[in-house]
């Protein structure tokens, strides 16, 4: 379990459901990252990140004063394969707030440091204009653009002793 000034990330659990859901059909928080998915798929996904495979980290944020359901924090292998990737999912009501930036640097020293990881790589549709503020925030460099998944996509990477 992690936790910032204002929120709590621990592991995922059966009992998330509901809350899993409400991510991965919300239209809003899913626009840059291939829609909203079926129904049907959400207990597939909330299996793999109960039990994730190797190299696979998958949490929760939870808002410390309210316990309410912030959204999803990840670390998993990135598409090219070789460096583990940062992947955050908030639900919009929770956006603009700073959440999203306090989480994301309590994983990423959790990655640097515990992990002991040499970088970690990040990647949103270029689109996705608050998320691209949100990595740059975070310390993390533009290293690449490319054609991906039907629309150019951003890549970022933040190294170990690049940390704020």
């Amino acid at each position: 379990m992690l936790e910032t000034n204002r929120c709590v990330v621990s592991k995922i659990s059966n009992d998330d459901y509901d809350d899993v859901k409400e991510i991965y059909l919300n239209e809003e928080v899913r626009k840059y990252l291939g829609g909203t998915r079926e129904i049907d798929s959400i207990s597939k996904i909330l299996a793999q990140m109960v039990r994730p495979p190797d190299h696979s980290f998958y949490w929760k944020i939870k808002d410390k004063r309210t316990d309410s359901f912030v959204g999803l924090i990840s670390l998993d292998p990135h598409h090219s394969g070789d460096q583990l990737e940062i992947s955050y999912q908030l639900l919009p009501q929770w956006w603009g707030k700073g959440y999203a930036g306090e989480v994301l640097s309590s994983v990423l020293h959790y990655g640097f440091t515990v992990l002991k990881l040499p970088r970690v790589v990040a990647e949103t549709q270029t689109a996705n204009l608050r998320s691209l503020r949100l990595l740059e925030k975070s310390g993390m460099k533009l290293v690449t653009i490319r054609q991906r998944f039907g629309a150019e996509q951003s890549i970022y990477q933040i190294e170990r002793d690049d940390l704020k």
